[in-house]
Protein backbone atom coordinates (compact mmCIF):
# COMPACT_ATOMS: atom_id res chain seq x y z
CA UNK A 1 0.00 0.00 0.00
CA UNK A 2 1.18 3.55 -0.69
CA UNK A 3 2.81 5.52 2.10
CA UNK A 4 0.18 8.20 2.71
CA UNK A 5 1.16 11.44 4.40
CA UNK A 6 -0.95 14.26 5.72
CA UNK A 7 -0.96 17.36 3.51
CA UNK A 8 -0.52 19.77 6.40
CA UNK A 9 2.41 18.19 8.23
CA UNK A 10 3.87 15.57 5.92
CA UNK A 11 3.72 13.07 8.80
CA UNK A 12 2.51 9.52 8.22
CA UNK A 13 -1.25 9.23 8.04
CA UNK A 14 -2.03 6.45 10.52
CA UNK A 15 -4.52 5.78 13.28
CA UNK A 16 -1.97 7.07 15.78
CA UNK A 17 -2.59 10.56 14.37
CA UNK A 18 -6.15 11.44 15.43
CA UNK A 19 -8.21 12.98 12.69
CA UNK A 20 -6.06 11.72 9.82
CA UNK A 21 -7.83 8.91 7.95
CA UNK A 22 -9.27 7.81 11.29
CA UNK A 23 -12.68 7.18 9.75
CA UNK A 24 -12.90 3.76 8.03
CA UNK A 25 -14.56 5.27 4.94
CA UNK A 26 -11.62 7.63 4.50
CA UNK A 27 -9.19 4.71 4.79
CA UNK A 28 -11.06 2.81 2.08
CA UNK A 29 -11.16 5.90 -0.13
CA UNK A 30 -7.43 6.44 0.36
CA UNK A 31 -6.73 2.78 -0.48
CA UNK A 32 -8.89 2.96 -3.62
CA UNK A 33 -7.12 6.15 -4.72
CA UNK A 34 -3.70 4.53 -4.16
CA UNK A 35 -4.74 1.44 -6.10
CA UNK A 36 -6.17 3.57 -8.94
CA UNK A 37 -2.98 5.65 -9.18
CA UNK A 38 -0.84 2.51 -9.02
CA UNK A 39 -2.84 0.89 -11.82
CA UNK A 40 -2.47 4.03 -13.94
CA UNK A 41 1.29 4.10 -13.37
CA UNK A 42 1.53 0.37 -14.21
CA UNK A 43 -0.37 0.99 -17.45
CA UNK A 44 1.90 3.87 -18.45
CA UNK A 45 5.08 1.93 -17.64
CA UNK A 46 3.84 -1.16 -19.46
CA UNK A 47 3.07 0.88 -22.56
CA UNK A 48 6.45 2.65 -22.40
CA UNK A 49 8.40 -0.58 -21.87
CA UNK A 50 6.62 -2.45 -24.64
CA UNK A 51 7.78 0.11 -27.22
CA UNK A 52 11.40 -1.08 -26.89
CA UNK A 53 12.75 -3.57 -29.36
CA UNK A 54 15.79 -5.58 -28.25
CA UNK A 55 18.92 -4.67 -30.15
CA UNK A 56 17.53 -1.42 -31.56
CA UNK A 57 18.50 1.99 -30.33
CA UNK A 58 15.57 4.02 -29.02
CA UNK A 59 14.72 7.10 -31.08
CA UNK A 60 16.75 10.17 -30.22
CA UNK A 61 19.96 8.40 -29.16
CA UNK A 62 23.07 8.54 -31.30
CA UNK A 63 26.83 8.71 -30.93
CA UNK A 64 26.79 12.50 -31.26
CA UNK A 65 23.95 13.08 -28.77
CA UNK A 66 25.22 15.35 -25.96
CA UNK A 67 24.13 12.94 -23.20
CA UNK A 68 25.83 9.83 -24.64
CA UNK A 69 29.07 8.95 -22.87
CA UNK A 70 30.48 8.43 -19.38
CA UNK A 71 28.97 10.05 -16.27
CA UNK A 72 30.71 9.73 -12.88
CA UNK A 73 29.84 10.68 -9.29
CA UNK A 74 32.11 13.21 -7.59
CA UNK A 75 33.80 10.50 -5.53
CA UNK A 76 34.23 8.22 -8.58
CA UNK A 77 32.43 5.28 -6.94
CA UNK A 78 29.64 5.14 -9.51
CA UNK A 79 30.24 5.30 -13.25
CA UNK A 80 27.38 5.20 -15.72
CA UNK A 81 27.99 4.95 -19.44
CA UNK A 82 25.16 5.87 -21.80
CA UNK A 83 25.96 3.97 -24.98
CA UNK A 84 24.96 5.28 -28.43
CA UNK A 85 22.77 2.20 -29.08
CA UNK A 86 20.33 3.12 -26.29
CA UNK A 87 21.90 0.81 -23.68
CA UNK A 88 23.64 1.77 -20.46
CA UNK A 89 26.15 0.08 -18.19
CA UNK A 90 26.69 1.15 -14.61
CA UNK A 91 29.74 0.34 -12.51
CA UNK A 92 29.54 0.57 -8.71
CA UNK A 93 32.58 0.45 -6.43
CA UNK A 94 34.64 -1.25 -9.14
CA UNK A 95 31.98 -3.87 -9.93
CA UNK A 96 31.68 -3.69 -13.72
CA UNK A 97 28.17 -3.91 -15.17
CA UNK A 98 26.53 -3.83 -11.74
CA UNK A 99 23.45 -2.52 -13.56
CA UNK A 100 22.70 -2.73 -17.27
CA UNK A 101 19.66 -1.83 -19.30
CA UNK A 102 18.24 0.52 -21.86
CA UNK A 103 17.39 4.20 -21.80
CA UNK A 104 15.55 6.80 -23.84
CA UNK A 105 16.15 10.53 -23.97
CA UNK A 106 13.44 13.16 -24.32
CA UNK A 107 15.07 16.58 -24.30
CA UNK A 108 17.14 16.57 -21.10
CA UNK A 109 15.05 13.85 -19.41
CA UNK A 110 16.28 10.24 -19.35
CA UNK A 111 14.09 7.19 -18.67
CA UNK A 112 15.91 4.00 -17.65
CA UNK A 113 14.68 0.39 -17.67
CA UNK A 114 17.23 -2.09 -16.36
CA UNK A 115 17.45 -5.64 -17.62
CA UNK A 116 15.32 -7.02 -14.78
CA UNK A 117 12.59 -4.41 -15.28
CA UNK A 118 13.44 -1.82 -12.62
CA UNK A 119 12.77 1.74 -13.80
CA UNK A 120 14.44 5.03 -12.94
CA UNK A 121 14.70 8.54 -14.30
CA UNK A 122 17.30 11.23 -14.64
CA UNK A 123 17.52 14.83 -15.76
CA UNK A 124 20.48 16.72 -17.14
CA UNK A 125 20.61 20.29 -15.85
CA UNK A 126 23.52 22.66 -16.42
CA UNK A 127 25.66 19.76 -17.65
CA UNK A 128 25.05 17.65 -14.54
CA UNK A 129 23.05 14.38 -14.53
CA UNK A 130 20.66 14.07 -11.59
CA UNK A 131 19.80 10.36 -11.62
CA UNK A 132 17.40 9.52 -8.78
CA UNK A 133 19.49 10.29 -5.65
CA UNK A 134 22.81 10.48 -7.53
CA UNK A 135 24.64 13.47 -8.97
CA UNK A 136 26.89 12.53 -11.89
CA UNK A 137 29.32 14.66 -13.85
CA UNK A 138 30.26 14.24 -17.50
CA UNK A 139 33.65 12.61 -17.98
CA UNK A 140 35.33 13.73 -21.18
Amino acid sequence: MANCTTPDTGSPATDSHPGHFAHPTRKVAAMKTSMFLGLGLFTVLTAACSSFEPGKAPTGNSADHPHVGMWVTGDGRIRQELLPNGRYEEERDGRKRAYTGRYTVTGDHIDYVDDIGFTATGDVRYGVLFHEHLVLYRQR
